[in-house]
């Protein structure tokens, strides 16, 4: 999905789906079968517990495995030759796999690096690392199994590291493919998914929609505010910034464009909300389970800090709407045609309680994956309790939801398991000191300097791979360097995080508005430099946690109520500024100032606060004033698109 042009986004889109869909009926019974007892699995292991890590991690990738084979043929729709390569590539997996669990005891009790590999070990370590690639290709493209290649080529020519210790790293331990990142797929992530599947089959979609159309609908600029209140409660539950893009996005753009929203406009904010979706908490994107297993924190914690950077990007987002219709005088859609909050919350509100449960579950120290199993099985009979919502829920939903459920989880586990060669690549050959200090040399021990260059580093690889590989390389090589020049930990890990899913919104290639901008008919470019404006809290906030952490709710609660109020003001006013409008049309002079008391509110700290509230307040008089005086210059007519 890295073209640029429009139309090949959603052929690609539509093709993806149709390679996920078997053609024969007994293949597709096979899969169904295959990916419901994938589904239990795991929910039997969330519940009581699971085995040893390297049984677990491989049973999961075991059906990871199998599925991605019989779900993404080498050639759809070829003859017998491709499906028999198909079928040889997928018992090759087996077998390596089986490997380990039939040589289990002999696997734990040898000595690591220093026993002598058997020829199988060898042997069968070169046929996972090529298998790991040849899925993670055929369910997220080239540029993941390149980057991994890259490293491994490194490691193999470039360094005085000897082949069979590398193929004990990737292989024979948990450093490597069945490392902890996997380990967080089969943890974490594939409990979230089924508990956002089971959502969607609860029919908890509708409920965000009608619920943000009641309570932003008939305000200035309503459908553009609905897409952000929405894609941010959608968000919480799906992980993907492009699959909530198409969720949301054939309801909310054409709403958008019907109430005068330029076609780039309502994309940049389709696609900008959408991104959001992965730092919202209580569910966040698969890569912040993988900070909770780096940093060795609960997944509580990591949803605590993302809570007022999260708060403050969706509030960007918010004001960017609002200022752009108050601009150009676009109105909301007429109270007749929109839900009414009540009936929605009497009829469809008892949805919620599945998220509340996670949130309180979360709250109260239970673990991450025995809450979102609870939740999940909390969906379906919440959603019978009232007749509103119990319509065409039957145990086939059950069935469809487990299906579902384990499918979405694939390109997350093979996201992990490939990014498990990169962590092996880089930990046995010491590369990520090697890049510390290129990054402290070029930064000149400047921590500014470092952040920006990794802030590059993030984008650029999240635009060829996922966010959570995309993290991963950036914790590998460049968060060592952040935090050897004073970055707190949190605060260095949650920065690249940040900066590897802002890549969905940043031109040249931004895939989330790529998929805006197709649903949306708007010229890819102009949707981009759009969504980054929309979006440029997210760009600058990032900076300012590194320095006061306060911003991610470490610290006194005086001082982390200050930073956010603070920031919030300043948020408000980097809106105000990028689309001109506070309380009228801003001039250029007053644009600068917005942006300028915006940049000093949201850095914490009293002296600067003190600066952007008096710059604030200049603005603030004379918009007062000259609103006095023209009531009518408040709007400017939408230019013809």
């Amino acid at each position: 999905m890295s073209s640029e042009e429009k139309v090949p986004v959603v052929a690609v889109i539509s093709e993806e789906k149709a390679a996920t869909q078997p053609q024969s009926a007994a293949l597709k019974a096979a899969v169904a079968v295959i990916a419901v007892v994938m589904s239990l699995y795991h929910m039997y292991v969330a519940a009581f517990g699971p085995p040893e890590a390297l049984i677990f991690r491989g049973t999961h990738l075991l059906f990871a495995l199998t599925l991605v084979f019989l779900l993404y043929p080498l050639k759809p729709g070829g003859g017998w030759k491709w499906r028999a390569t198909d079928a040889l590539l997928l018992l090759a997996s087996w077998a390596f796999i089986f490997h380990i669990f039939l040589n289990y005891e002999y696997m734990t009790n040898r000595i690591i690096y220093i026993d002598d590999l058997t020829r199988l070990d060898k042997f069968y370590t070169v046929i996972a690392v090529l298998i790991i690639l040849e899925a993670t290709r055929r369910v997220l493209g080239w540029a993941l199994p390149i980057t991994a290649s890259a490293f491994l080529v490194y490691a193999i020519f470039f360094t005085n590291v000897t082949g069979p210790v590398l193929m004990e790293q990737l292989y024979l331990s948990t450093e490597g493919i069945f490392g902890s990142t996997l380990g967080v797929s089969a943890s974490y992530v594939m409990l979230f998914v089924l508990f956002g599947a089971f959502m969607e089959k609860s029919g908890t979609g509708q409920l965000f929609m009608d619920f943000a159309l009641s309570i932003t609908g008939h305000t200035a600029g309503g459908p553009g505010k609905v897409s952000v209140v929405s894609s941010s409660l959608f968000g919480t539950v799906s992980g993907s910034a492009v699959a909530n893009v198409m969720v949301d996005g054939p309801m909310t753009i054409p709403l958008m464009k019907r109430t005068g929203f330029k076609p780039s406009f309502a994309a940049a904010v389709e696609a900008t909300a959408s991104t959001g979706g992965q730092i919202m908490p209580p569910v966040m994107g698969a890569a912040a389970f993988v900070m909770a297993e780096f940093l060795a924190v609960p997944y509580a914690t990591v949803a605590l800090w993302a809570v007022i950077p999260a708060v403050l990007y969706y509030l960007a987002v918010f004001f960017a709407v609002h200022f752009e219709a108050k601009r150009y005088g676009l109105h909301g859609v007429p109270k007749n045609e929109l839900p009414v909050l009540g009936r929605v919350m009497r009829e469809r509100g008892h949805l919620f309680i599945p998220i509340v449960t996670i949130f309180i579950g979360l709250t109260l120290g239970y673990s991450a994956p025995l809450c979102a199993l609870v939740g999940a099985l909390m969906c379906l009979p919440i959603a019978l309790m009232r007749k509103a919502t119990r319509a065409g829920i039957s145990w086939r939903s059950v069935l469809e939801a487990l299906e579902e459920g384990a499918k979405n989880t694939l390109a997350v586990a093979m996201a992990c398991a490939c990014a498990g060669i990169v962590i092996g690549c880089v930990t046995i050959t010491g590369l990520g000191i090697v890049f510390t200090q290129i990054v402290v040399g070029l930064s000149q021990n400047l921590l500014p300097l470092a952040l920006l260059l990794t802030a590059i580093a993030g984008i650029v690889l999240g635009m060829g791979m996922p966010t959570t590989p995309a993290y991963i390389v950036m914790v590998s090589l460049l968060v060592p360097a952040l935090v050897k020049l004073g970055a707190p930990l949190p605060s260095a890990h949650m920065f690249a995080f940040y900066f590897a899913i802002l890549s969905a919104i940043t031109p040249p290639v931004a895939l989330a508005v790529f998929a805006a901008a197709s649903l949306a008919k708007a010229d890819l470019w102009e949707a981009g430099w759009a969504a980054v404006r929309i979006g440029a809290a997210g760009f600058i906030v990032p900076f300012m946690f590194v320095f006061e952490p306060s911003l991610l709710m470490i610290g006194s609660w005086d001082q982390i109520l200050q930073s956010f109020v603070s920031a919030t003001i300043g948020t408000i006013c980097l809106a105000g500024g990028l689309f001109g409008y506070f309380f009228r049309i801003a001039h250029g002079w007053e644009r600068a100032l917005l942006i300028a008391a915006a940049l000093l509110l949201i850095k914490p700290g009293i002296l600067t606060d003190i600066a952007g509230l008096v710059l604030l307040a200049v603005v603030l008089l004379n918009q007062l004033v000259l609103r006095r005086h023209e009531p009518r210059q408040d709007a400017r007519p939408r230019p013809a698109h």
